[in-house]
């Protein structure tokens, strides 16, 4: 009489005869991609081609996402109406979302497109029970794994990835405004080094235009001395100058 309860509770932990450990790890994609990583969401590799071999046509595939702490205690719900919410994260610290047919992660066409964890804002307040892919609440760091469900419960599962940290947001409380203030400062400084330059570049230019008529001044004056001092002085050599028609000759 035993047996029963005992497989119900093989079940809830996982262990259950049946439920196939796969090796596949889920994980952040290593490529170059925009948003791989944010404050709220982290994208996925699909897990193509993993549940081929345990899969039918009417079976799902979810991912459960944990707090990497909490990963260790979560237990695979036996049936889709225990599947814990998003909403409950906060007390449950897991919860299960992208729920999705098994046919769309079969060979031999996988999509190269990757999922977004936390990218559905729309359902983060409507409370609804429908699974619901809302954003991340804090930086985590998270754990994932992929589990294959059923008509009658879990039937495949994947191993925990390794703990998935997201960015920090900084708050504009924690900006500091300074560098913008700085910035402001030199252009000010800038603009006043700018009109000093102006102002001493005219000022030389001046005192250059005063001195070169000046030095003309001094050069013709002196020309004009050495030309009086040239010219031939009558009374020296014995002449008398006279004075003809209002000249002298």
């Amino acid at each position: 009489m035993e047996l029963p309860w005992v497989l119900l509770a093989l079940a809830g932990t996982g262990t259950a005869a049946g439920l196939a450990r796969l090796p596949y790890v889920p994980r952040v994609p290593p490529v170059a991609l925009l948003g791989k990583v944010t404050a709220t969401t982290f994208a996925l590799e699909r897990p193509c081609c993993i549940f081929d071999r345990h899969a039918n046509a009417s079976d799902t595939v979810w991912l459960v996402v944990a707090f990497a702490n909490a990963s260790a205690t979560f237990r695979n719900p036996p049936s889709r109406a225990d599947v814990p919410p998003y909403k409950q994260l906060s007390t449950t610290h897991s919860y299960m979302t992208l729920e999705t047919a098994a046919a769309a992660y079969a060979c031999p066409a996988p999509s190269r497109a990757a999922l977004r964890v936390g990218g559905d804002t729309a359902c983060k307040d409507q409370g609804r029970q429908d699974p619901c892919n809302g954003p991340l609440p804090s930086p985590g760091p998270y754990r994932v794994k992929f589990l294959l469900m059923g008509c009658r419960g879990p039937k495949a599962e994947t191993r925990w990835s390794d703990p998935i940290l997201l960015r920090r947001a900084l708050s504009p409380s924690t900006i500091d405004p300074v560098p913008t203030r700085r910035g402001s400062d030199v252009v000010v400084i800038a603009s006043l080094l700018a009109s000093l330059g102006t102002v001493l570049a005219t000022a030389v230019l001046g005192a250059l235009g005063a001195a070169v008529p000046n030095t003309l001044r001094r050069r013709a004056l002196k020309h004009n001395k050495c030309s009086q001092g040239n010219e031939p002085n009558l009374f020296a050599a014995g002449l008398r100058p006279v004075q003809e028609c209002g000249r002298l000759v």
